[in-house]
């Protein structure tokens, strides 16, 4: 491991947020270092969407997040657009733009009041164009985009914000596991050609054992474990707090493989 690996780059401390009088989560407490992926796991409803909205700044919260140290609350809008890269689970796409002009919306936070993209935008761009194979879909209205493609194009504008940061919220919603693969392989290698910190929100746990340095688990609003898939990823934790029949077998590569089983005597 770097030294650039092992720093800390993102930090919550005692993060409660939510949408109205009541907090989604409480006193959330998670670290993630630079360059590395963590992946936020639990049980629908649990939270996890809210953990990363409360990081990108878009509901309410108390308690504080550190990015490389400096306290977020305190940064302007535009600021933390330049250090924060943050997709939703389903993104608004207007369906005529096309692939290019809908990705060059990425580079709004490094543009002046009123200013038009200049060539460099354009050169970010189409760099994340062909990084993540969409060069021959430029042209393409957003409406005749496969759900594939339309997640790559998605990756493609936060990409474009040249951010230390990626927040992505279920980055593979709505894709077969061929695509979701082909995603996430992309996601890994530009993570690591660029020494980015990745935070995601993944549904399926074996595909956050696989790709995820380290796991959170959240369930009812609070942090119940963390530590690498192994650590994590165990059949009494998932039968406790998914309320689920599971085996946690072991991939020859030694990663964790989480497999429902039917209850016996059903069949």
């Amino acid at each position: 491991m770097t030294a650039t690996q092992a720093a800390t780059a993102l930090s919550l401390h005692d993060v409660s947020a939510g949408y109205g009088a009541e907090p989604v989560v409480t006193h959330v407490s998670l670290e993630a270092r630079r360059g590395r992926w963590l992946a936020i796991v639990g049980p629908n409803g649990a939270g996890k969407s809210t953990v990363l909205k409360a990081v990108a700044g878009l509901v309410p919260r108390r308690g504080t997040v550190l990015l490389d140290g400096t306290d977020t609350g305190r940064l302007p809008r535009k600021d933390l657009a330049r250090r924060i890269g943050y997709a939703p689970q389903n993104p608004a796409l207007p369906e005529r733009l096309t692939v290019t002009d809908y990705v060059l919306l990425g580079r709004a936070p490094h543009l002046g009041t009123l200013a038009r993209e200049s060539a460099s935008d354009v050169s970010v761009v189409e760099d994340a164009l062909t990084r993540l194979d969409l060069h021959e879909l430029a042209g393409r209205r957003l409406g005749t985009l496969s759900g594939g493609e339309a997640q790559r194009a998605v990756l493609a504008r936060v990409l474009v914000q040249r951010t230390p940061l990626l927040l992505l919220d279920e980055p593979t919603t709505g894709l077969d596991i061929g695509h979701a693969q082909t995603l996430l392989e992309r996601l890994d290698q530009l993570r690591r050609e660029d020494e980015t910190t990745v935070v995601t929100t993944l549904h399926d746990l074996t595909i956050a054992a696989q790709y995820a340095d380290e796991l959170v688990l959240i369930d009812r609003g609070g942090v119940v474990a963390a530590g690498t898939p192994s650590q994590v990823l165990t059949t009494e934790r998932l039968r406790e707090h998914y309320a689920a029949d599971v085996e946690v077998l072991t991939t020859a590569g030694g990663n964790p493989v989480v497999v429902p089983v039917r209850p016996a005597g059903t069949r």
